[in-house]
């Protein structure tokens, strides 16, 4: 008799530690976005959260928490009860990069639950409509001749990290100027105050389709699919790769029933026609990943960095 009590007295405290899991969401969802606003990321978040809120049944508001190449964002996404109620997509760069370059991001994979894969990034270097750069070794061979400058969306972000390695295989010196988004640094580059500049190539989009600035190349391993015309770098004889696929994280220790209904809404949402249409005109590939593969992916790349990153001369400051 004690042990059905006892039995009884236990199932019924499981049951009760599950609701708040079972009963999500029960309030509005919080999508950090840790860039500026007006980016492509940004329009692709919000399409992503009106998914979200026709799907899950609460208002889903998406809040721009931008600085230090994402990391601003991601950290107080990992700081937030592990509940699935705040949730942050992002780029890798504060995950697997940042975490080895600066000391106490509290951004490393260990802190998030990897929700979803749900694009990539693809990077390239834009020049000016007017530039006499055509390509990525007359950009090289132009540095060799006089000081040259160019903006990103970051400090270490990926895509001055995919300058770096322009830099290490050519033997070129660039000076980078880091922005907080994209939005920033090309409109210098516009206005004649840089170079050339290292971007998400959905970010120059329109300026590139309105023949205002030149994508001269791309960091991916393909080409972009709406500019077949542009080489990738390593195309253009410099072995200069830089990845960033983009995805959903959860606090460390969110529970599984709230993975699972977040991964479900982003593997609709990836599908959802309103996302199509954005990510179509803002020239975003869309590449869903699952919760599984998508955290696999997001361990191997940390790992990988951190040889990487020494043999670039990189230190955690």
């Amino acid at each position: 008799m004690k042990a059905r009590m006892l039995g009884a007295a236990l199932a019924a405290a499981s049951a009760l530690g599950a609701a708040p899991a079972l009963a999500f969401p029960d309030r509005p969802i919080t999508i950090v976005l840790p860039y500026s606003p007006g980016s492509a990321a940004d329009a692709y978040a919000r399409a992503l959260g009106e998914h979200f809120t026709r799907t899950m049944g609460q208002n889903v508001v998406v809040v721009n928490r931008d600085g230090g190449s994402g990391v601003v964002g991601m950290r107080y996404v990992a700081t937030q009860p592990p509940d699935g109620h705040t949730i942050g997509i992002t780029p890798m760069t504060a995950i697997v990069v940042q975490p080895w370059m600066v000391k106490g991001t509290g951004t490393a994979p260990e802190n998030y639950a990897p929700v979803c894969g749900t694009n990539e990034n693809v990077l390239g270097i834009f020049v000016r409509a007017d530039s006499p750069i055509r390509d990525l070794p007359g950009l090289v061979a132009e540095g060799k001749k006089r000081a040259m400058s160019f903006g990103s969306p970051g400090p270490n972000s990926l895509p001055q990290l995919g300058v770096w390695r322009v830099q290490k295989a050519t033997g070129v010196d660039f000076t980078h100027v880091p922005f907080r988004g994209d939005p920033p640094h090309l409109n210098e580059l516009m206005g004649g105050r840089l170079d050339f500049s290292a971007g998400v190539v959905a970010s120059g989009s329109e300026l590139v389709n309105t023949g205002r600035l030149r994508l001269i190349a791309v960091f991916s391993e393909k080409r972009h699919p709406d500019y077949p015309d542009v080489p990738t770098a390593r195309e253009q004889g410099i072995d200069a790769l830089q990845y960033s696929p983009v995805g959903i994280y959860a606090p460390a220790g969110t529970p599984e029933p709230v993975l699972d209904k977040l991964e479900a809404a982003c593997r609709t949402g990836v599908q959802d026609e309103q996302f199509l249409r954005v990510t179509k005109q803002m020239r975003v590939v869309v590449n869903y990943m699952s919760r599984a593969d998508f955290t696999k992916l997001i361990q191997n790349e940390y790992q990988a960095y951190g040889p990487i990153l020494r043999e670039l001369g990189v230190t955690a400051d």
